[in-house]
């Protein structure tokens, strides 16, 4: 290992030591959200909606709502990754003033929590790709790559919001809003619910700059067999973007926050 690997695999150690204590609740749970939402919004929704429930030819409501749903998932769990736990060990349990006392830098932080979030939202995607299989939502081999996407996509959002969490020096009401006026709102209208052109031109140029809507035209086109070639780049570069800029500002904000 390189001398920047093996104290960022020691924080990643850290955190998988903690979670096999209780990963089969999480991956119990992580298979019941997507067969729940499916059931519900997918199966349910749908048949309220009559034998016309087509988004485009060819794909049902329940195609349309599954690979949006996995985009969704990858930033909803980033998101709470990088509040709370990132919060508690910041100023709460003070665990990262304990990991510095050692020859551990920020960035070796930052870089194992990355990887551990990463690692998480890689499992849980694996778990949603088996639940899509068995709805027969998956139409093409090419769809593995939905789950790196789903990867890049927890990356970026775990990135910037731990730069966010960072800059909070009191209490947690700033997740409060964050969760109430940008990660709500980016889940129910970046795409995963229903196609953006039916919500106008205007609204569809706002939502076209936010980083889910990106995810999830990527990983629906890559679940459908329907990416476009001419997008599909623009998306992804997009995420990269996205990613990179996230983890220079939390590179940046713990550097601050957690400078002796």
């Amino acid at each position: 290992m390189t001398a920047l690997a093996r104290p960022t695999f020691r924080v990643f150690q850290r955190n998988f030591l903690v979670y096999r204590r209780v990963w089969h609740r999480s991956m119990f749970f992580g298979f019941l959200q997507p067969v729940m939402f499916l059931a519900a919004m997918g199966l349910g929704l749908s048949k309220l909606m009559g034998a016309g429930a087509v988004i485009a030819p060819g794909v049902e409501y329940t195609d349309f709502l599954g690979p949006g749903l996995l985009a969704a998932m990858s930033m909803q769990t980033a998101t709470f990754e990088s509040t709370y736990p990132i919060m508690n060990k910041i100023m709460w349990g003070r665990n990262y003033e304990a990991m510095l006392a050692t020859p551990l830098r920020t960035r070796h932080l930052l870089l194992g929590e990355l990887s551990w979030i990463c690692f998480r939202v890689l499992t849980l995607a694996v778990v949603f790709m088996i639940v899509l299989a068995a709805f027969g939502i998956i139409r093409t081999p090419l769809a593995v790559l939905a789950v790196p996407v789903a990867v890049l996509t927890a990356f970026g959002f775990s990135s910037s919001i731990m730069a966010f969490t960072a800059r909070q020096k009191r209490n947690d009401t700033g997740f409060t809003w964050l969760f109430r006026f940008v990660i709500n709102p980016l889940f129910f209208l970046s795409g995963t619910f229903f196609p953006l052109p039916h919500m106008g031109a205007a609204f569809e140029a706002v939502i076209w700059v936010t980083p889910l809507y990106h995810a999830v035209e990527l990983i629906r086109g890559l679940v459908l067999d329907r990416l476009d070639l001419v997008t599909a780049p623009w998306h992804l570069l997009y995420l990269v973007a996205f990613a990179a800029i996230g983890f220079w500002l939390a590179d940046w904000s713990l550097e601050r926050r957690l400078a002796v």
